[in-house]
């Protein structure tokens, strides 16, 4: 084990120096990326086959939630959002997740369809990084995965008013029981206010952490047709 985080994380007295204190020790904090090469010759033509290779052996490697992705949104005015949700499908069509569609963020991506997805990897030094729309899926679509949630879940849907004021955790929990002992030996229904968004990229970069911040970059951009691949610079 300790290899093992020798080999990601460098020992501390590289990464603070010992005149470092307080706000500067923040500025110590680095390490060095080994990670392989991407190169133009070995990516897929396809950049959901590429993100299917990347994913893949994040499932394989990282121990919890391969699929968190951070979700950036912005409101009416631009200002942007971001929050950790979850993948959960992806396939030529785009990338899959469920909320709340009440939610801060589900009011956002009604007025503004543009977002990004970010995927962070430490582990592999790795990270994706997706813009495109967003659109809901279908509702038949969301009740398939609905069903397939914990019970304990399907309720928490229905109680949790998302990013709304809440008095006391108390409020929420006693709603939960509520709904636990109205829903007894009952099937769960799908609140209609919970659903998928399904996020079309139009633009898609993989980056891979290198030696000496010399990262590679590879860009996969749409013009309607096709992809285009270009190589950014770190």
């Amino acid at each position: 084990m300790l290899k093992y985080f020798k080999r990601w994380f460098p020992a501390r007295d590289e990464l603070i120096k010992p005149k470092a204190a307080g706000k500067q020790a923040i500025e110590m904090l680095r390490r060095e990326y080994t990670g392989e090469p991407l190169l133009e010759e070995n990516i897929h033509s396809d950049p959901i086959e590429q993100f299917r290779l990347w994913f893949d052996k994040a499932v394989n490697i990282i121990k919890n939630d391969p699929n968190a992705v951070i979700l950036s949104t912005a409101d009416e005015t631009g200002r942007p959002s971001a929050r950790t949700v979850l993948l959960k499908g992806y396939s030529e069509d785009g990338f899959i997740f469920y909320t709340n569609y009440l939610s801060r963020k589900g009011k956002q991506i009604d007025n503004n369809p543009a977002v990004s997805l970010t995927f962070y990897w430490p582990e592999l030094m790795r990270q994706i990084h997706v813009e495109g729309n967003a659109e809901k899926v279908s509702g038949e679509q969301s009740d398939n995965y609905f069903k397939k949630r914990p019970d304990a879940s399907k309720i928490a849907a229905i109680a949790s008013v998302q990013s709304s004021p809440l008095s006391t955790r108390a409020e929420l929990e006693m709603k939960r029981d509520q709904l636990e002992k109205e829903f007894q030996n009952r099937v769960i229904p799908r609140p209609p206010n919970w659903g998928g968004y399904l996020v079309k990229p139009q633009r898609m970069e993989f980056w891979q952490g290198r030696l000496n911040r010399l990262h590679d970059r590879i860009c996969y951009s749409h013009d309607g047709k096709n992809w285009n691949i270009q190589r950014l610079s770190p």
